[in-house]
């Protein structure tokens, strides 16, 4: 139970990070870390073990900015699926109410011209009721 409680207190308060947030934790730890293997580096260190610490340095340093790239680009992925989201939406709903008030012209004229017919019927009627009272 108690695991269960700190699993979802975790995750409630778990919140997700804006990518700007995220690019500059990463730099931030990237740098960080960089300081710390350079220090570790003037401690000790052979030429052989320096040279295998700057690989790793370049490639936390790729990484880093290969991660920052995807972040660029799904973030104007996103921007452009929701704007296109957003009009194909917009469009539908313009269609929509084109097609109801379309509807709402024919009943008006259906109901003109039902009332046109009543009102004919009605005449009908009376000039027959005069007719029979004749």
């Amino acid at each position: 139970m108690s695991t269960r409680r700190e699993s979802s207190e975790n995750g409630a308060t778990r919140k997700r990070l804006k990518p700007e947030v995220l690019i500059f934790i990463l730099q931030q730890f990237s740098l960080r870390t960089v300081q710390e293997e350079e220090m570790e580096a003037n401690i000790t260190g052979s030429e052989e073990m320096e040279l295998n610490i700057s690989l790793i340095l370049e490639k936390i340093e790729n990484f880093t900015q290969r991660v920052s790239e995807l972040l660029e680009s799904g973030k104007t992925m996103f921007k452009e699926l929701s704007n296109e989201f957003e009009e194909k939406l917009i469009m539908i709903h313009k269609e929509q109410v084109e097609k109801w008030q379309e509807e709402i012209k024919e009943l008006r004229a259906i109901d003109a011209s039902n009332e046109e017919a009543n009102a004919v019927l009605h005449n009908a009627r009376y000039l027959l009721q005069l007719n029979q009272n004749d």
